[in-house]
């Protein structure tokens, strides 16, 4: 039997051709990247993250061109298989782009966590990761796009709608109340630098870090390891308290309801000795002061600096702690207590 490049055997020759042709490609790119990552490191990394990618790419193109070349191109069912190879390497040309663009992000990211820190550090990363999520929608978009108007007839549906402007705004309208209402929160909490990855705040009474912010919602860290997971346009309509809005560092508040006869001027001495003992005060500022004296007790307000809000929490708890401790073993006359008094 003669041989020809339009049999069967043909198009498996041609097929197994392109394969190795395809490896050799890629092999050839890998090899490219390991000389160029001599000189920059992080090239290593990108042939790494986009390796599987890339070799799924190349497979798909040099199969599809293969059969094309050969029997299968003159066939009556190739068309839809030509339709079907095309929304293939649509998905892995998607595939190797959010690749792409992953790393790039990852790496900006890297290097701002280095050079950027605090509040800053914060938000620009907080801005990174949303429009990271924003690219990665877009190329799903746009290649779930590309696939659907490869059939003539989502073409012809296509342009009908795109050529009505009074349904594509009544759809936008609609779509804008419920998901891309969201959407556009996610973006505005981005850009406007309301919260960031690693903000402290107190939302619905519970006290957390931010820790995820995606497109449609907000991940909240609770410090006994919960979750409060909140829409975005939840921060844009709602008042919260945030303690890391221009800086970490904070104050921290102790009152103490004592009894008239408490020594001040003893239990600042103390108050001073304990927080210069603690590593969590960052002595910036410290008072203690009279600020109430109402149904038989007098509160003594205790003030520190703290770096951040974990050094508060620390230094609250030891002052609250030793403070009750002296004036149990010190001064017993200066704790909380009611009087009666009996007339015969």
């Amino acid at each position: 039997m003669d041989f020809t490049w339009d049999s069967w055997i043909g198009t498996v020759t041609l097929v197994a051709i392109a394969v190795v042709i395809a490896a050799a490609a890629v092999l050839a790119v890998r090899l490219l990247a390991a000389l160029v990552a001599r000189r920059v490191p992080w090239v290593r990394d990108l042939a790494r993250r986009v390796h599987r990618a890339l070799w799924a790419t190349a497979l798909v193109v040099a199969v599809w061109i293969a059969c094309a070349l050969t029997g299968p191109g003159s066939e009556a069912w190739w068309p839809g298989v030509s339709r079907l190879f095309l929304i293939v390497t649509i998905a892995v040309g998607a595939w190797l782009l959010a690749a792409l663009v992953s790393f790039g992000f990852e790496r900006m990211m890297a290097d701002d966590e280095t050079a950027l820190v605090g509040a800053e550090g914060r938000r620009r990363r907080t801005q990174m990761l949303v429009i990271h999520r924003l690219v990665l929608v877009i190329i799903g978009v746009i290649a779930v796009g590309c696939a659907l108007f490869s059939f003539p007839e989502m073409r012809a549906v296509g342009t009908s709608i795109l050529a009505s402007a009074g349904i594509v705004s009544i759809v936008a309208g609609l779509a804008a109340q419920s998901i891309l209402g969201n959407l556009i929160a996610g973006i505005q909490i981005a850009f406007t630098d309301a919260i960031r990855v690693g903000d402290v705040v107190v939302i619905e009474g519970e006290w957390g870090r931010i820790g995820e912010i995606n497109l449609s919602y907000v991940t909240v860290n609770i410090w006994d390891e919960r979750r409060l997971v909140l829409p975005c346009s939840y921060f844009t309509t709602t008042p919260i308290e945030t303690w890391t809005r221009r800086s970490d560092k904070i104050m921290g508040i102790v009152l103490m309801d004592l009894d008239w006869r408490v020594p001040m001027d003893a239990v600042r001495e103390r108050f001073q000795q304990i927080i210069d003992a603690s590593p969590a005060w960052d002595r910036r500022s410290s008072s203690v002061a009279v600020t109430g004296s109402e149904g038989g007790f007098v509160t003594v307000r205790f003030v520190m600096s703290a770096k951040d809000s974990d050094d508060q929490w620390t230094i609250r708890c030891e002052v609250r702690e030793k403070m009750m401790t002296w004036l149990q073993q010190e001064h017993p006359e200066a704790l909380p207590r009611t009087r009666l008094t009996v007339e015969s």
